[in-house]
């Protein structure tokens, strides 16, 4: 008996020791400059991030350039030529986890498992109408050049068809995506790729919300 609870101990230990040492490498990764491309900064798009206790999305204005990009989330139910959207709000994530932890009370442990150790990925999108005046969320001003570089991106993520039966509401859809996701890399660690590929100057490495958020401060944007 005593074996066994030395036994668990260590294991909790060491378990301890390597949360720590991620949560501090993601803290260094965040305000670790990373490789930005250089494009003309501006003002002529404005998005914004959206953030979660663990997951990070995109905010983006449904414009015709907008709409044109996320097309390919037409086909798994995603509304995005109705002139009522007023934005796209899209992330990237684990297949098991992303298309079935709608709460988190839906959380199992093997989708967890799957999502630390590596899993396939999947692009969601979804829609909304006009923000509330007043909603406070981070906001970014890209140029024309930065926002076209962002939407390639995204879509450069799509790997393949939608994903039937998946989705938490009305309008959302999930499309399969180009990567794995584990557990250095993220959600967060793709819109941070997504961002630097914009020409938005964020960390290196941003695996956590938290790391994200530390990177707009350290870039000044936020």
């Amino acid at each position: 008996m005593r074996a066994a609870v030395r036994l668990v101990g260590r294991l909790t230990g060491a378990a301890l020791v390597i949360l720590t040492v991620y949560l501090v490498a993601a803290t260094v990764g965040g305000v670790l400059p990373g490789r930005t491309t250089e494009l003309p900064p501006g003002d002529d798009v404005e998005i914004g991030l959206l953030f979660g206790p663990i997951h990070v999305d995109f905010l983006l204005p449904a414009d015709e350039e907008t709409r044109t990009a996320l097309a390919f989330a037409s086909p798994a139910g995603v509304p995005v030529e109705n002139t009522g959207v007023a934005h796209f709000i899209v992330g990237w994530g684990a297949r098991d986890f992303y298309t079935t932890a709608g709460t988190y009370a839906d959380i199992t442990v093997s989708a967890t498992f799957r999502a630390v150790t590596g899993d396939e990925s999947v692009l969601r999108v979804d829609v909304t109408g006009p923000i509330l005046e007043g909603a406070e969320y981070p906001r970014l001003a890209l140029s024309q050049a930065q926002y076209d570089a962002l939407l390639a991106e995204i879509t450069a993520t799509v790997g393949g068809p939608s994903i039937p039966g998946a989705g938490f509401t009305t309008t959302d859809g999930f499309v399969e995506a180009e990567g794995r996701f584990h557990i250095l890399r993220t959600c967060n660690t793709w819109v941070g790729r997504v961002l630097r590929a914009s020409g938005v100057p964020v960390g290196a490495w941003t695996p956590t919300p938290y790391s994200l958020r530390l990177s707009l401060w350290r870039a000044g944007l936020s």
